[in-house]
């Protein structure tokens, strides 16, 4: 997440109110939206993700313990596979499976008004330019390191991975003097404030130019006490050894130990609650999580400042020990990993659209109303959330009964098979007779809340001027904004120049500092479910007004739409090593809790505990063996 991507870096290594006269946006929503009846799901605007009509059903049976869901209805003949969840993984399961019984009649269920999970598609139109934006799982992160399965699957799907370094303009950002920094904002400094300057690690990562300020001059624009930038800048340039006590082989293991908060306050004596505020949620994009709970290890290598305070040659040393990214990081469609779901929708119900190559696929409008028709032997069923599993009774020689609310109305199919690729803290409730153990193992595969967002400019002229492709902004909604990947392929090309549209992507992750990190996505999640989207259009409005306004942006003006894909369950519960024990093979929950029941197996990436398209559909392959 992943999603920004993501977190193997080592190990695979509110509503603020809005300026220019309180002027609302909620139109900006209703005038992108189609009316009912003519909708197609890419590109609905406003709140997407875990939208309205989601959730509802699955929180009343989670968390209100809801069983009656009203009358069954019993309307279609047994099905050979069930499939729960139409993300990357739900999908890869009904794939590997038909590629085993391939005249298997599949059923996909999933919650959603469409599929993809996780892997969201967001389509605007603007000034008579299609404009495609992702919502959700972004990257084919290091594809060469991806298992055999996953190479596979790609291969089979012919999406060419050495096509990326043609279709991805690395030289976009650079060539355009288009830089990262820091923004200050106005209600929490006093004033705003953008630091035009390489400072947290991105410039490398996402290939953008350099930043135009450098060390002091960086810190001297600040809207910090002299005390607060006297710190800052010995954080950000200083070179004295805070670990001589510690040999080169000692360093790894101790920096593996503490959380880069502590080695801020007990290394390197930084203790102003001002700039831990500032640096606490830099990194939340990547893990989900805030420096309390981050090795230091990991946020040093990924680019926080004070490396250079672990002497020039332990550092040098340790970058170079874990090194970095497998592939460069350009392994991105317009859409991000939404194209894998397409191209495996279209492989399973071929009638959605006549293209025939991934380069056709990303301009393609899918025709939803194949999705579920009563001829085809796959059914893809949107707008049906899942709320019973059972291995009981099951009637005409099937084995699993799955019962499913759509649109109301209370149904129950039968199936020799099911593979539930949901989201895995949920399955306990779907599958109520699961042993205990099990049970509890799931429960603890709590999903890390993030939202993906996404503004359409008119143009991008101020950015232009002032030189921002990136930056991080501590105090705001959204943690991080960026110039969308700039990736043209088939007939679709990416913004040619400022006085064209552009997207705009904004992300943020919701922790709760000083908790473990289940407890803090729980938190992280309340807060993000309570919050509306008026408010989270609002803090857009203030941010990008404060941002550029000074290069004559006006949201008033200048905004074209938004669509915030708000996601309470996000990235997969990876492992945390500052919290978490080190289980022996095959005893951790997550692989624990996936353990295959009668003819239920369990796919997903929480399956994996990886937030990773390969992971997803890893976890597919394994659940689909399990069975057969």
């Amino acid at each position: 997440m992943a999603e920004f991507t993501r977190r193997d870096i080592v190990h695979g290594i509110t509503g603020i109110p809005v300026a220019a006269g309180g002027l609302a946006f909620s139109h900006l929503a209703a005038a992108n939206t189609p009316r009912t009846g003519a909708s197609y799901p890419p590109s609905l605007t406003g709140l997407r993700g875990s939208h309205a009509g989601s959730f509802e059903v699955a929180h009343a049976l989670a968390r209100e313990g809801q069983q009656d869901f009203g009358p069954l209805k019993r309307a279609d003949a047994p099905y050979d596979l069930v499939v729960v969840g139409g993300g990357v993984s739900g999908l890869a399961a009904a794939y590997f499976y038909r590629q085993n019984e391939p005249q298997a009649k599949i059923l996909i269920l999933d919650n959603h008004d469409d599929f993809g999970g996780h892997a969201k598609r967001n389509e605007f139109s603007v000034g008579g330019k299609h404009i495609i934006g992702y919502g959700g799982s972004q990257t084919m992160e290091s594809p060469s390191a991806y298992s055999d399965v996953a190479k596979k699957l790609l291969t089979e799907l012919a999406v060419d991975l050495d096509g990326f370094y043609d279709h991805y303009d690395q030289e976009f950002f650079k060539r355009h003097g288009l830089s990262g920094g820091l923004f200050f904002d106005r209600e929490t400094y006093g004033r705003s404030a953008f630091v035009n300057a390489s400072l947290f690690g991105a410039a490398d990562f996402l290939g953008l130019a350099p930043g135009r300020l450098q060390g002091a001059d960086a810190v001297a624009a600040m809207p910090l006490s002299e005390a607060d930038r006297a710190t800052m800048l010995h954080l950000m340039t200083g070179s004295s050894d805070a670990f001589e006590d510690l040999n080169l082989l000692e360093l790894p293991g101790y920096l593996s130990g503490i959380s880069y908060l502590t080695f801020l306050k007990e290394r390197l004596g930084v203790t102003s609650p001002t700039l831990i505020d500032l640096l606490h949620d830099l990194p939340a994009g990547y893990y989900g999580i805030g420096i309390d709970q981050i090795p230091a290890i990991e946020a040093l290598v990924l680019g926080m400042p004070g490396g250079a305070h672990l002497g020039v040659t332990g550092f040098d040393w340790l970058r170079g020990l874990l090194g970095g990214l497998a592939d460069p990081y350009i392994h991105h469609y317009p859409d991000g990993n939404a194209s894998i779901a397409r191209l495996l929708v279209r492989s399973l119900v071929p009638e959605v659209t006549a293209a025939t190559t991934p380069e056709d696929l990303v301009t393609a409008r899918f025709d939803y109303s194949q999705l579920d028709q009563s001829h085809h032997n796959v059914h893809l069923r949107l707008n049906s959330t899942a709320v019973g599993v059972a291995q009981n009774g099951a009637q005409d020689g099937a084995q699993v009964q799955v019962r499913y609310v759509q649109n109301g109305a209370h149904h129950e199919v039968s199936a020799k098979h099911c593979v539930l690729a949901c989201y895995n803290a949920i399955v306990p409730y779907l599958c109520p007779d699961l042993p205990v153990a099990q049970k509890e193992a799931l429960a603890q595969q709590v999903k890390v809340p993030l939202v993906y967002t996404n503004v359409v400019l008119n143009n991008w002229r101020a950015l232009k001027q002032l030189g921002i492709g990136q930056c991080f902004a501590p105090n705001m909604f959204h943690q991080m904004m960026m110039v969308d990947f700039p990736v043209s392929m088939g007939g679709y090309r990416f913004s040619q120049g400022p006085d064209e549209p552009v997207v705009l992507h904004l992300s943020s992750a919701f922790g709760a500092s000083g908790l473990a990190p289940a407890d803090q996505f729980r938190v992280g999640r309340t807060k993000l479910l309570a919050t509306s989207y008026g408010e989270i259009e609002a803090d857009i409005l203030n941010f990008l007004n404060q941002l550029l306004g000074e290069a004559g942006f006006s949201a008033a003006k200048d905004i074209a739409a938004i669509t915030v894909n708000r996601w309470p369950h996000g990235y997969a519960y990876g492992t945390y090593s500052l919290h978490d024990p080190e289980y022996a093979a095959g005893q951790a929950p997550h692989e624990i809790g996936r353990q295959t029941w009668g003819k239920v197996a369990i796919a997903n990436s929480d399956a994996g505990a990886r937030a990773y398209l390969d992971e997803a559909i890893n976890q597919a392959h394994r659940a689909v063996g399990d069975l057969l």
